[in-house]
């Protein structure tokens, strides 16, 4: 690659696996036990919303509890010294990414450390306990929820996010399933407008066949392994 050409990195919830924090799916993932349809939907908030303000609680506490690995790390010295355009565009609401130094940034499902008003729309910073009609900070509604994209809502940024692989000289994804969609798409949009394709994956993902090059194992291995081959070591 050249040292100018622009990097697009989606990454998904094995990133973050090897910080503590449980993948969606899988063995004693996420959800385990407890069914999406209780805790992350827009109707799930509506019919209990105790019930999905304490899952999003318990995963805040979770977070806090967290810290990067090298893959975080070595993606924040990667965004420092690459100088072509680079975006991280991540699945998850963790903010392990910003705690290692990543600055070009998009989370596209949200964040865990923000609250969201369902009256105004409202963004405002939020890192403690988040019960059911907490007030929004700018129009006082008792109506701030999880800032985080439920299922069966639109992603946030995604014109920005299609418009940086549309543009991408190469496109890597780490730690996704390859399984949800609107982010398992983004492979053939940059594979539609000439980027190469990288996927770096702890196993075979949904989305394999459809990456030029594939590498599986740890994120905390290949990540900076694959950060060192890009900036020369």
């Amino acid at each position: 690659m050249r040292p100018t050409d622009s990097i697009v990195i989606l990454t998904g919830a094995g990133i973050s696996a090897e910080s503590g924090l449980a993948t969606f799916r899988g063995p004693g993932g996420l959800w385990e036990g407890q069914r999406i349809e209780d805790v992350c939907t827009p109707q799930a908030l509506a019919r209990d919303p105790a019930l999905v303000h304490r899952f999003y609680d318990l995963r805040r506490e979770a977070i806090a509890g967290a810290a990067p690995n090298p893959a975080h790390v070595a993606l924040a010295r990667l965004d420092r010294d690459w100088a072509g355009d680079l975006l991280v565009v991540t699945q998850n609401v963790d903010d392990l990414h910003e705690r290692a130094g990543a600055q070009r940034l998009l989370h596209m499902h949200g964040a865990h450390n923000s609250a969201l008003c369902a009256v105004c729309g409202h963004r405002q910073a939020w890192l403690a306990s988040l019960p059911p009609g907490s007030s929004c900070g700018a129009c006082s509604a008792p109506a701030l929820r999880p800032d985080i994209v439920f299922f069966g809502e639109i992603p946030y940024h995604m014109d920005v996010i299609e418009a940086a692989v549309s543009r991408a000289a190469l496109f890597v994804s780490i730690g996704t399933s390859g399984a949800v969609y609107p982010a398992a798409g983004f492979v053939r949009l940059a594979r539609h407008f000439g980027a190469e394709t990288l996927e770096l994956n702890l196993e075979p993902s949904a989305g394999t066949p459809f990456f030029d090059e594939a590498h599986h194992g740890p994120a905390s291995v290949l990540v900076p392994q694959w950060v060192d081959a890009v900036l020369g070591g």
